[in-house]
């Protein structure tokens, strides 16, 4: 499980950033705050994975909090979701290291993006012991997994991973699944599978759902279309 913070002053936002990170599995916001100092006073004492960051708020701007988590040796990933958007401004918090950069308003899909982004860098971190090859910091920087993707398909996709996920899919029809649940079942990464159901879902292949039954979280869950079927 990810831990989130949010920092921004527009309650509304926060509200709608909140809903976005907690519908995306392996994401939970800790908390919201709506100034820099409160925020920072707080990650001096508790670690958080990824903090989603405005630019304009009151006390200190995006680019000042930024510097000052790093004047305090405190380095948690960072996506900007700001209405900011001055190419100075873009630049200088991009050479600060944040590692998205969303403008108001947008998508969900856009945001899933960047945190989906997050996790498959987290996530080739995590599975590297003492050092990274080329392929594992190509998947983090631009995202893609190997050579042999098809030209066919979205950058970092492939023929024979997508033939399993349809295979299973078509397997259970009627049926919705996570991309956690299809990711045991096939022996996938849930990164990986993730990335594909956002795939058959653009593609018009799969259509997707919010289930808020789970009994926690709400979760994402995925399913065959009954217009298109899968190839």
């Amino acid at each position: 499980m990810y831990h989130v913070l949010i920092v921004e002053d527009d309650p509304m936002v926060a509200s709608i950033n909140r809903q976005y990170v907690e519908v995306t599995p392996s994401f939970r916001v800790d908390r919201i705050f709506k100034n820099g100092p409160d925020a920072l006073d707080y990650l001096k004492k508790t670690k958080v994975d990824l903090i989603i960051l405005d630019y304009y708020m009151p006390l200190m701007n995006g680019a000042e909090f930024v510097d000052a988590l790093r004047r305090s040796g405190i380095f948690p990933s960072i996506i900007m979701v700001t209405s900011a958007n001055d190419t100075d401004i873009v630049r200088s918090l991009i050479g600060r290291g944040v590692i998205d950069y969303l403008i108001k308003p947008f998508e969900y899909s856009r945001f899933r993006t960047a945190l989906e982004k997050f996790a498959n860098i987290r996530e080739c971190l995590d599975q590297s012991q003492t050092n990274v090859d080329q392929t594992a910091i190509d998947r983090m920087l631009v995202g893609t997994k190997s050579s042999d993707s098809s030209t066919n398909l979205a950058k970092g996709l492939n023929k024979s991973t997508l033939k399993m996920i349809r295979e299973f899919l078509r397997a259970n029809p009627g049926r919705f699944f996570t991309s956690e649940e299809i990711a045991t079942q096939i022996c996938l990464s849930r990164i990986t599978v993730r990335r594909y159901m956002n795939y058959l879902v653009e593609t018009g292949e799969l259509v997707s759902r919010v289930n808020y039954r789970t009994g926690g979280r709400p979760s994402i869950e995925y399913g065959i279309s009954h217009t298109e079927p899968l190839l």
